[in-house]
């Protein structure tokens, strides 16, 4: 019954969902490709090989695909992958990592309809969401076809764990269908408990985002961002996957940071490509001499900003940089990923919203590879700190890349929990 009120409900809502598409196609035409996949109208073109279907919702959940995606290639070649998106930032990332060797579509949304018409066309044999995906209609459907349903690299953070108790029954019967849920850490895994899940449907491996490895182009582009910054004689720090109101914050912090540091060099990289405008409008009206990524000219000693209106080439700054804030940690977006970084030897800042890599923040701190600041003073403060301390700054980065290190391996503990399914899968499918 409860499923069947959320359906109405979604029906009644899907014309602004779609008006809402078209809105964003203002600043991100292809928020309006392909919306009949958002309805399950598609089809995939392949043999009767098994289909393992994998959901990333955006960028970050795209890149935690690729250790899991590579060992299932490894192993399990006979498996076509179809890989889907919400974001059109995340299909642009499928694009950028996987070329042609997986299929992306776009999820369809939770309508009995559309998933019911989905999973009919497409045939999926097994169905992997990652991190923090719950749809009631989706996961009856799965059930229903005899599609085994895993949440992996599972996380459930203290505020979405908030909101799922408000309609905690809602919850519980649809995690009911859930095959196995692969937690990032204990905390996550009684938080799933705490919505009802039995213990024995739920493992712990830690965070696939230590296992990401590089993309085969990280290498030139490295190297044609090094060539293009020209910063080896100047201090550079990276304000990565800011938000709205944070660019505010940090042109005020590196205005203070000039006045120590003359020649120091900031890079902005946005979190949305929508606001990539808005941010040059932001770091011109505040009288900085600007460069955008697009603009294709070399950085020379007089620009003081350097915008990153680019997707894919953010782990290549990262190389480039002293040290690195982390955005959506100033503002209450939860924070993004802090191990990009920390695996190329970079210390980190974030703001005190991090609740969506809690556990790898208060561990980073822990080690002495990254801290916490929290507003322009302080991250000014702190980033000269850095800046005008070579070994400290060496220190950190050591720091941060030694805890990457001794926390890799959860693919391998991943894929032995999937194991028995992707057998299973392949021999229905005499594969």
């Amino acid at each position: 019954m409860l499923r069947l009120i959320y359906s109405a409900v979604l029906y009644c809502l899907t014309p602004l969902l779609v008006l809402r598409l078209y809105w964003l196609s203002v600043k991100t035409p292809a928020s309006r490709e392909r919306i009949p996949e958002r309805f399950g109208w598609t089809t995939i073109h392949g043999n009767n090989s098994p289909l393992l279907w994998v959901h990333a919702v955006s960028v970050g959940e795209v890149q935690a695909t690729r250790p899991l995606i590579k060992a299932v290639r490894v192993h399990y070649p006979q498996f076509r992958i179809l890989l889907t998106t919400t974001t059109p930032t995340g299909a642009e990332t499928v694009k950028q990592l996987y070329q042609d060797t997986v299929t992306h579509r776009y999820m369809p949304y939770d309508l009995p309809g559309a998933v019911g018409r989905f999973c009919q066309r497409l045939h999926p044999d097994l169905f992997i969401a990652m991190e923090t995906e719950i749809w009631p209609n989706l996961f009856h459907t799965c059930h229903k076809n005899d599609i085994p349903v895993i949440i992996a690299n599972a996380r459930l953070s203290a505020a979405s764990l908030a909101g799922y108790k408000k309609l905690v029954l809602l919850a519980r019967e649809t995690l009911s269908k859930v095959t196995c849920i692969i937690a990032q850490s204990h905390t996550d895994a009684d938080r799933f408990m705490e919505l009802g899940v039995e213990r024995d449907k739920i493992r712990v491996t830690g965070n696939l985002k230590f296992d990401v490895p590089e993309s085969e182009s990280f290498a030139k582009q490295a190297g044609e961002l090094k060539k293009l910054l020209g910063t080896s004689a100047r201090k550079v720090w990276l304000a990565a996957s800011t938000h709205d109101r944070e660019e505010q914050i940090i042109l005020e912090s590196h205005a203070r940071i000039l006045a120590q540091i003359p020649q120091c060099l900031l890079i902005i990289a946005p979190r949305h490509p929508e606001r990539f405008n808005e941010v040059v409008r932001l770091a011109r009206k505040a009288g900085f001499s600007v460069l955008k990524m697009t603009d294709k000219q070399a950085v020379t000693s007089n620009i003081q900003v350097f915008i990153l209106d680019t997707l894919g080439d953010l782990p290549a700054c990262y190389t480039q940089s002293d040290i690195a804030f982390i955005g959506g940690s100033l503002v209450a977006a939860g924070g993004h990923n802090p191990l990009e970084p920390a695996s190329r030897s970079v210390p980190v800042l974030f703001g005190p919203h991090t609740s969506n890599f809690s556990d790898i923040c208060r561990n980073l701190q822990d080690c002495g590879a990254a801290m916490v600041v929290k507003d322009a003073a302080s991250l000014a403060q702190t980033v000269l700190a850095f800046l005008n301390d070579s070994d400290k700054c060496r220190s950190a980065g050591d720091a941060a890349r030694t805890f990457v290190e001794s926390n890799r391996g959860s693919v391998d503990a991943m894929l032995a929990e999937l194991r028995p399914l992707l057998k299973k899968a392949a021999l229905r499918r005499g594969r």
